[in-house]
């Protein structure tokens, strides 16, 4: 029977174990510029003994931000920070996707080029979430999104091509790989949506339609890096709260068709994973059992999993066949050597809430290892 510290095999890539850093922002970028510096080089080289390694939120284009202080990918100085990052973790022996990000109408004027308002596949404003912007160097506050405007069809596709260009720029930073965000309400979430996506035009309409977008984005950067080399990172959410709607914020009338349908189009592109962001609040619930089977069936490659995960639950879930690999967010922020202390049974770090969203190295890369 499979441990969480068997290897697994992903993409022609052999993983050394089923523990992942999942995509974590940390808007720790150094500016102008949202480049990747010194400090993100260390703190990814400190957790490159994750099995996997994604990395947090990567905008592909200035009109993807939707927070202050987050990198982007699409310019030469920000693919040189990152290629330093690359090298330093598999100077360690370990394996990083870049997560290829566009928050579509989660973003403000303010982070937009010349002011614009954000795109989106409907004029429908974000409610119940905030951005954050910057207010001063070093200073920022979090603030409602302004109101977006609908994309044209051209506008779309080209969109697309800038994922195709994203997705071009993670190879030559060294990535191993990408993983689409199309979870947490951003922009490949909005197409998705019933909620979200109001068009008449092809992508808009039937769920096939709504799919639409997701399927060109991921045959594009599928013919950059391959398709198994391709991750897709999906919210399924089956209840509506205010968590949900502050954080995830898009709860289909069938979330459970909508996403089996999602995942059986992925499967069919053959990429090499899908990712899973379960709530992940105090009490939040777990996904229907009968949804975790009707995925594994739909999709048969490797299905990663996080949102407040613990060991056992990870264990249970691999031996119940419905995961191969586990995020673990908040305790891999604050223990840099998170595999090890699972596999020795060793004490974990507290996390310092406080320091999660920007600031120094003070709770980012100051966390100590275990010490025997």
């Amino acid at each position: 029977m499979s441990s969480l510290f068997s290897p697994l095999t992903l993409g022609g890539l052999t993983l050394r174990h089923r523990i992942a850093l999942p995509p974590l922002t940390r808007c720790r970028s150094e500016q102008p510029g949202n480049i990747p510096g010194d400090m993100m080089v260390d703190y990814y080289r400190q957790r490159a003994s994750a099995g996997l390694m994604i990395t947090e939120g990567t905008q592909i284009e200035p009109r993807g931000q939707g927070y202050a202080w987050t990198p982007g990918i699409h310019t030469p100085a920000q693919v040189a920070g990152w290629k330093k990052v690359t090298d330093a973790v598999h100077a360690e022996g370990g394996t990083i996707f870049c997560q290829l990000w566009h928050v579509g109408r989660v973003s403000h004027t303010a982070l937009q080029p010349g002011q614009q308002a954000p795109i989106a596949p409907s004029a429908i404003p974000a409610t119940g979430v905030r951005v954050f912007v910057e207010t001063a160097p070093g200073a920022g506050e979090l603030t409602p999104p302004s109101a977006p405007r609908a994309m044209t069809t051209a506008e779309v596709k080209a969109v697309v091509a800038l994922y195709r260009t994203a997705a071009e720029n993670a190879k030559a930073a060294g990535f191993d790989g990408v993983e689409l965000h199309a979870a947490n309400g951003y922009l490949i979430n909005q197409f998705i949506s019933e909620h979200t996506n109001f068009r008449d035009d092809e992508y808009g309409g039937s769920l096939e339609n709504r799919l639409r977008f997701l399927r060109e984005v991921t045959e594009a950067v599928s013919s950059v890096f391959g398709s198994a080399r391709v991750g897709v990172r999906l919210a399924p959410l089956f209840s509506s709260t205010d968590e949900t709607r502050v954080y995830l914020g898009l709860v289909e009338s069938d979330p459970h068709a909508t996403y089996i349908q999602a995942a059986a189009m992925l499967d069919a592109l053959n990429i090499g994973y899908l990712s899973i962001a379960e709530a992940d609040w105090d009490n939040s619930p777990d996904l229907p059992e009968s949804f975790r089977r009707a995925l594994r069936k739909a999709f048969r490659a490797p299905i990663m999993y996080s949102g407040r995960y613990t060991q056992a639950k990870a264990q249970a879930m691999l031996e119940n066949g419905w995961g191969d690999l586990f995020g673990f967010g908040r305790p891999f922020i604050a223990n840099p050597d998170l595999p090890a202390r699972l596999k020795g049974g060793y004490p974990l770090n507290p996390v310092d809430s406080g320091a999660l969203y920007g600031g120094t190295r003070k709770g980012y890369t100051d966390y100590p290892f275990y010490s025997v």
